[in-house]
């Protein structure tokens, strides 16, 4: 990897030493996708000369097919260069993120991912939306970073509503995201972004229940979040431009911003139930250290040594110093640095003949912090730790605490828990390294009288995927360590050697040769390596040339014939450290799929005047997954009628399928089980504003928790609850099998003539999956379990036996114990909804051009049946408890873009909108979503209103050699909403908000393009 990365930034800069001046060769003027609204807004960002010019060929994201005039019958809906550049975004992540038709995540950045992008559209996941650049795949479905493309090498990024399986193959279920890349360029190109958040921190209510909590944050005005993007790409032309060779290197980074930096989530905010006030939720460990004491009269009690250092225990969150946030180390954005390189390869043979070759790479280190902290002896699944009630750190009235009438007696013990974070110690980092490489090669070209064209392609995708994380601190060190006698006058370790002794009952402990001892083991590593190999050879042509054409119509039938063939591997490996503490085994799964296909296009009528355009497509795609028995086949119908030129009307329906690929065949089988974020929900509750007081009554009442196995005479019970409240999560393990999904939609073009330069689209989709292969959260299990008793959900809640606790020691694979979370089938899932796209392209004259684009989705219906016994539901506009985070009932964003007379300024407003989404406790019966208990349904929190966001963004270009961009996204610096309890109804740690909104505030990025 390392020695590509090298070959290509050398074959860079020997490039920028030999090319002229930068310009786009003719033979590669951008080409536009066949959606009439998407080829306007394309043709609106071309200069004038290219606007009286089309390219010869339109390339149609969705169809193998390659003719003139090629129309698109689903919507597509387009991103191109210039909306990515007045964005001036670091990751192409954010782009799309912007888009309705895509629920958002942001991975890059958010501190509980692997620091990967990928794309999800529909609400229907990453794994049904297939990736490609160039119309080739990416790699592994649910293994890809879209990292790997460079945002400034981006012509375009194409959008195709629901299943194209008949043309693309298994995962194209929710639709398809093609990157269309810059190539074919020379000349020398610099381009470079910089941004940075300018935000306020209001004193809202988050600000003062923190403030109340002694919990710290950063009040006011801050410039925080700095990234940086630089990318120079040069190529040139040889051999009387038969041979262009380009190539690009980028860097980016980005800095860290903690969630502490951010007012709005300076602590997590909870509500114990309706009337209660917000209250922050604080740690259990904490940097004066947590005693808990497992015998005595004060046995069970958080107590921390007393700030001050008189040598006594005070209970936590009861003075200044003794309240810590247990999300310190969590962050907005990680501390990421990324390069990308990669080049391009087009030679023509003969005027039948191009080769073609592209190689792109990159590799991506991210990082985040992580407590220095010892674990609870209940992390472990051990007894209570042990101290010596003569241990000479202990003082007299500590000592009588822990051990009583022991205070003090050589040889007796007393059992406790130590709960101590070491703040003075620089934290600890897990580190995440991603890597990739994807070649692609092929001849295309066509044969000498022009009917046929063909294309024969290969494509390689290795990954590497490198998770580093942390381990527990060693049991028996903690024990070791506690274990403190006098010898010499000096505190030793009873077991000698190494051993450095532990005074948990100072606060503020930072002693480095401590921390040595205790966290001195190997860095826990994982290592995924998925790679996908993918041969395709396609054939089209015009059989009109052969009189195979309707007497109504001026072209001829087209036809499309392909064969293909992919090869999955997926392989997972680990250190010792990692298999010590978490288990299981190196494994590597294959799989190999051979297809084949056929496409027709047949206009009917052209022409008439009764009639502009009637035209039907098919497709055809038979499978052979050798890992499968038999074969399955997908296919679509389209239909095109246009009674005036004004006016089309399109429809398509077709039938999509996804195999269990190598990466989702792995992940169900490695099993393993790590510390949840929910607590047991049918035993007392703790109260978040008063951890050492009475605990609350369970939400939920005794018959719902017979559902989860739960017999009544353990409901409330106080021997239910979990360590920490974060009961066990045993992740995979179910069987697979495919899905199928069923895709129609239907809508209407319209272009007036007496109105030049608008086109705009309404499209109706609906996409409907069966035996859907499902990611269950183990929230989802729970809440299910507990209101419908549903078999699906309550065989996901497995207690264990006698003590009917949902607890088991982590690293393990527990047989009880647990709630579970991984994919497995389930009935059926649906995402239904109408998408609405304008373009309007104004000349002014003299006083230049206005253009003005539109894209805007009304969902009507995101849900589904998880068994046929269920009862359908409908989550559209509605959010957690039940759905997730499901999909707003209305977004938009809508550009208005004014360019000078002579191109010089360039003035664009985005505005961006998300309709309101209530709690889903508050759906009505007839979505389905299942009845919550009273207490749930805050007036006070009722749900999420909706947002309008507004980006400006500035260009200037000086003789059409350098560009200078200034851009301000979320001009108004408006914060997310706030939703208390966000993990316990969401399922995600995103911290008092959901996805979907702007974070961090008001963003200024600052541009400049030169071309040399």
């Amino acid at each position: 990897m390392k020695t590509i990365m090298r070959l290509m930034a050398t074959s860079c800069l020997v490039a920028v030493a030999a090319t002229p001046a930068w310009a786009q060769t003719a033979e590669t003027a951008p080409s536009v996708p066949g959606d009439p609204v998407a080829d306007a807004k394309l043709i609106a960002d071309q200069d004038d000369d290219a606007r009286t010019a089309r390219p010869d060929e339109i390339i149609v994201t969705g169809t193998r097919i390659t003719r003139p005039n090629n129309k698109s019958a689903a919507p597509i809906v387009t991103t191109t260069a210039a909306e990515i550049a007045a964005q001036g975004a670091t990751t192409i992540e954010e782009v799309l993120n912007r888009l309705p038709q895509v629920q958002v995540n942001s991975e890059q950045n958010l501190d509980d991912s692997q620091g990967r992008q990928r794309i999800k559209l529909r609400s229907l996941g990453y794994e049904r939306t297939l990736m490609l650049i160039d119309g080739l795949r990416f790699g592994l479905p649910n293994t890809i970073d879209v990292g790997i493309v460079p945002t400034m090498l981006t012509e375009r990024v194409d959008v195709l509503s629901g299943g194209a399986s008949s043309g693309y193959g298994s995962d194209a279920v929710s639709g398809v995201v093609n990157f269309i890349l810059k190539k074919n360029f020379e000349g020398v190109r610099i381009d470079g972004n910089y941004s940075f958040f300018n935000h306020d921190n209001r004193d809202g209510v988050v600000a003062r229940t923190a403030r109340a909590a002694g919990l710290n944050f950063k009040p006011g005005w801050t410039n925080d979040g700095a990234r940086a993007n630089v990318t120079i790409a040069a190529g040139v032309n040889l051999f009387d431009n038969r041979v262009n060779i380009s190539t690009y290197l980028n860097y980016a980074k980005s800095d860290v911003l903690p969630f502490g930096n951010r007012s709005h989530s300076a602590c997590e905010i909870t509500k114990s139930s309706r009337d209660a006030a917000p209250a922050c939720l604080r740690a259990s460990y904490t940097g004066v250290g947590t005693i808990i004491p497992r015998a005595g009269a004060r046995a069970g009690q958080l107590l921390v040594n007393d700030p001050t250092g008189s040598s006594t225990f005070i209970p936590i969150n009861s003075a200044p110093g003794t309240s810590a946030n247990p999300f310190d180390d969590n962050s907005y954005q990680r501390r990421f640095e990324r390069w990308n390189t990669g080049g391009f390869l087009t030679a023509q043979i003969s005027d039948q003949i191009e080769f073609y070759a592209s190689a792109l790479a990159y590799s991506d280190t991210s990082s985040n912090s992580v407590l220095n902290r010892n674990e609870s002896h209940l992390n472990y699944g051990e007894p209570p730790f042990q101290v010596n009630c003569d241990n000479p750190f202990l003082s007299a009235a500590q000592a009588t605490v822990l051990c009583g009438r022991s205070a003090g007696v050589a040889g007796a013990f007393a059992p406790i828990d130590v709960r101590y974070r070491f703040d003075g110690l620089p934290p600890r980092q897990t580190r995440f390294l991603n890597q990739s490489y994807r070649i692609t090669s092929g001849f295309r070209g066509r044969t000498g009288d022009g009917t046929w064209t063909y294309d024969l392609a290969g494509m390689i995708s290795r990954s590497q995927i490198e998770n580093y994380g942390t381990p527990f601190v060693d049991y028996d060190r903690i024990n070791n360590a506690l274990d403190v006698i006098t010898v010499n006058g000096r505190p030793t370790c009873r077991v000698g050697g190494d051993c450095v002794p532990f005074n948990a009952f100072t606060p503020y402990n930072s002693d480095p040769a401590l921390g040595a001892y205790l966290f001195n083991s190997n860095a826990i590593a994982e290592i995924r390596t998925p790679r996908l190999m993918q041969f395709l050879g396609t054939i089209s042509g015009d059989l009109g040339k052969y009189g195979i054409t309707s007497p109504l119509a001026k072209q001829g039938v087209a036809i499309a014939l392909g064969a293909e063939y992919r090869d999955e591997r997926d392989s997972r490996s680990a250190n010792a450290a990692f298999r010590a503490a978490q288990g299981g085994e190196d494994v590597s799964f294959t799989q190999n799929i051979l297809e084949t296909n056929i496409e027709v296009q047949a206009p009917l009528i052209e022409d008439r005047p009764w009639a502009d355009i009637l035209q039907v497509n098919g497709g055809y795609r038979l499978s052979k997954y050798n890992r499968l028995r038999g074969h399955f086949d997908t296919w679509k119908l389209e239909g095109l009628w246009g009674p005036i030129p004004d006016v089309t009307f399109r429809g398509s329906y077709n039938k999509s399928q996804r195999a269990p690929d190598a990466s989702t065949a792995t992940n169900a089988l490695d099993v393993f089980s790590e510390q949840g974020f929910y607590a047991e929900p049918c035993s007392t509750r703790r109260n978040p504003a008063d951890p050492n007081g009475a605990r609350l009554a369970p939400i939920f009442t005794a018959a719902q928790c017979r559902n989860t196995g739960l017999p009544d005479n353990l409901y409330g019970s106080a021997t239910l609850i979990c360590p920490d409240d974060a009961c066990t999560v045993r992740q995979n393990g179910f069987p697979v099998t495919p899905e199928t999904g069923y895709t129609t939609t239907f809508g209407v073009v319209l272009r007036p003539r007496f109105l030049p330069g608008l086109t705009m689209s309404i499209d109706r989709w609906k996409i409907d999956v069966r035996d859907e292969l499902a990611f269950v959260q183990p929230q989802d299990y729970l809440n299910e379990c507990l209101t419908s008793g549903l078999e699906y959900f309550c065989q996901g809640v497995v207690r264990n036996p006698g003590t009917f606790t949902l607890f088991s020691a982590f690293g393990r694979n527990p047989t009880s114990g647990y709630v579970a979370r991984g994919v497995r089938n389930a009935y059926r899932t649906n995402s239904h909804g109408i998408d609405f796209q304008g373009q309007y392209d104004l000349g002014l004259g003299a006083y230049g051009r206005v253009n003005l684009n539109f894209n805007g989705t009304l969902m009507t219906l995101v849900g589904g049946q998880a068994s046929p016994v269920a009862i359908p539901r409908n989550c559209v506009g509605y959010f957690g408890y039940g759905c997730g985070e499901s999909m707003p009932r209305w977004a938009h964003q809508f550009r208005t873009t004014w360019t000078s007379a002579d191109r010089v300024t360039n003035v664009s407003l985005n505005w961006r909108h998300r309709a309101g989404m209530p709690l889903g406790t508050f759906a009505p019966a007839d979505r389905g979503v299942p009845a919550q208990p009273a207490d749930t349904k805050w007036t006070d929190y009722p749900g999420i209103g909706a947002f309008n966001w507004f980006d400006l963004s500035l260009s200037f270009d000086i003789a059409k050699r350098m560009t200078f961009r200034l851009t301000a996204n979320n001009i108004l610096d408006r914060d997310p909403p706030l939703v208390p309890n966000s993990r316990e109804r969401i399922g995600l740690l995103r911290t008092n908000t959901i996805q979907g909104y702007d974070l961090l505030g008001r963003q200024i990025v600052a541009g400049i393009s030169l071309r040399l």
